[in-house]
């Protein structure tokens, strides 16, 4: 092998070890955007019936949101939003004004794993949560200074 054939290889490999971990703290919700149009009150009373109809759910007892049609709406009136750098996203009730969701301050950061991915949760008052998901490792830099303050929490992830 010829030195022009190993350099290619060589780059790569030096690139990869620099990208090693990044550091995460939860999002400004002043600058997040909403990425997708909330659901008309038309729209959410089709899928109520849709969904709440699907024999397959009745028999599963998987209907615990079709009770009331006001339960269905919670759940369901959502709309996505992301982080400015769109790292973070979560799901927002729409029935929050836009105004109230951009003066949210967060509240708390956690770590939770699904299966092989690795989720960075950031709360925010209202029960709204924004995630970070990878398949690498993350762990909270200060615990206790996380608890204290929110806005002091750090997380390094791979």
């Amino acid at each position: 092998m010829n030195l022009r054939s190993l350099l290619p290889a060589l780059l790569a490999g030096l690139l990869s070890f620099s990208a090693g971990a990044a550091q995460y703290a939860c999002p400004d919700l002043a600058s997040a955007a909403q990425v997708n149009a909330c659901p008309t009150e038309e729209e959410l009373k089709h899928t109520y019936t849709a969904f709440c109809s699907d024999n397959a759910k009745v028999y599963a007892k998987e209907t615990d949101s079709c009770l009331r049609y006001s339960d269905y709406r919670q759940m369901k009136n959502l709309a996505l939003w992301e982080s400015k750098d769109g790292v973070f996203d979560g799901y927002v009730s729409c029935d929050l004004p836009p105004a109230k969701v951009k003066a949210l301050k967060a509240t708390g950061m956690k770590i939770a794993t699904q299966g092989k991915l690795t989720k960075l949760v950031c709360s925010y008052p209202n029960g709204i949560n924004f995630t970070y998901r990878t398949k690498g490792a993350c762990a909270i830099a200060d615990d206790k200074a996380c608890a204290a303050n929110a806005a002091a929490c750090q997380a390094t992830c791979d």
